[in-house]
């Protein structure tokens, strides 16, 4: 609690190192370790100016790097080419200060919830991204899969009223995502699903009925996180992690919102929520009103939708992070423009934007909301889209 406001983070992370999810492996992934071994590449940190301890964590990839505002050698604006790679990339720091568990974050769970207490933080919710995919066997990816599943229950049971997580699914996997959802769907800590997509997979496919049945079965919420590869348009940035990075986020959410609002999902699954996490907030208004008129002007939705683009995005059922970097202002004008349902607090922990060990008193600063919209931000609004902790 800060300021008298109970705190729900809605957008945190936690990446599971090869060395922890070693430990949750299956017996058929535990037959293949010295194959698996190979797959094995040094673990990095978001701010490339801050190293790891010795020994340095690994994670597991199959394949080269998927593509991204990370997968060129970056450009910056003005030149005509890349930099030699001596001269390195940083990204840069928002937060005032190192999270100590930004280097032991997938098991130190007493260290969270030590953060957590720092920043006035009641419950957060730990992004859970899909995890090592990619084998050519399609078994290794399922295991993996579930490897992951038993890695974040055994995280997040130690205080499940406090830490959070998602299903983690794929598109490429419907029966076994299935099963995933009906085996953790009721587990405590659970607070929705996230489905990873292959490249030009639409959310909208009609294979993924099943998916959203279980996720609608069990009362969960839909999760869109973008990340630096595999969203919209990645091929068309010029080389720029700038402009890559400005644009990855935002459009892979606009993109998702015109695919399942088009699609009619909440008109086919009433239990079923939708919420983006880290994209930005300030455009939903003008993407909502320009999918309003598009809807009608071009066509190519589903036949028969319930309500219209506006009403989809301010039913109650659809929510947001709220970044910090938009300010009070945004969050104000987002809210009346949509209503105040719509918003909720993230302060995307442990990365480096984050403003640890002041996101909470970030928001807490924005003079333009009042005692009610404030709650709703903070707690209300997460509790809606996520559930009762």
């Amino acid at each position: 609690m800060r300021g008298g406001f109970r705190v729900y983070d809605s957008d945190t992370h936690i990446s599971p190192s090869a060395e922890t999810l070693e430990k949750h492996f299956s017996e058929k992934l535990r037959a293949r370790a010295v194959e698996l071994e190979a797959a094995k590449v040094p673990q990095v940190i978001h701010d490339g100016s801050m190293k790891y301890p010795e020994p340095h964590p690994k994670r597991f990839r199959f394949g080269p790097r998927g593509g991204g505002w990370r997968a060129d050698p970056p450009r910056r604006l003005g030149e005509a080419e890349a930099r030699p790679p001596s001269s390195g990339l940083t990204v840069g720091k928002l937060m005032s200060a190192t999270p100590p568990r930004l280097y032991t974050d997938d098991w130190d769970f007493a260290g969270r919830l030590q953060d957590m207490d720092a920043e006035g933080v009641d419950v957060a919710l730990l992004v859970n991204p899909g995890g090592p995919s990619g084998h050519p066997d399609r078994e290794v990816n399922v295991e993996f899969m579930r490897a992951q599943h038993r890695h974040v229950d055994a995280y997040c049971s130690t205080d499940p009223r406090r830490l959070k997580s998602l299903i983690s699914v794929n598109a490429l996997y419907i029966e076994e995502s299935v099963e995933e959802i009906r085996r953790w769907g009721s587990a405590r800590w659970v607070a929705g699903v996230y489905i990873s997509l292959p490249l030009d997979y639409p959310l909208d496919h009609p294979d993924l009925h099943p998916i959203w049945s279980a996720a609608n079965e069990k009362n969960l919420c839909f999760v869109h996180h973008s990340f630096s590869e595999g969203y919209p348009g990645y091929r068309d940035l010029w080389r720029n992690p700038f402009i890559g990075r400005t644009a990855s986020h935002p459009w892979g959410a606009m993109r998702a919102m015109s695919s399942f609002f088009g699609a009619g999902l909440f008109d086919r699954y009433p239990n079923l929520r939708f919420a983006i996490l880290e994209c930005g907030f300030g455009w939903i208004p003008f993407w909502a009103v320009r999918m309003e008129d598009q809807a009608e002007y071009m066509g190519f939705v589903a036949e028969n939708l319930q309500h219209s683009m506006l009403e989809y995005a301010s039913s109650g059922r659809f929510f947001a992070s709220a970044v910090l970097h938009e300010g009070g202002r945004m969050v104000k004008m987002v809210s009346d423009y949509l209503g105040e349902q719509l918003l909720m607090f993230g302060s995307d922990y442990p990365h480096p934007e984050s403003r640890f060990p002041g996101s909470v008193d970030v928001a807490l600063g924005w003079k333009e909301l009042d005692q009610g919209l404030m709650r709703k931000l903070l707690w209300d609004n997460a509790v809606r889209a996520f559930g009762e902790p």
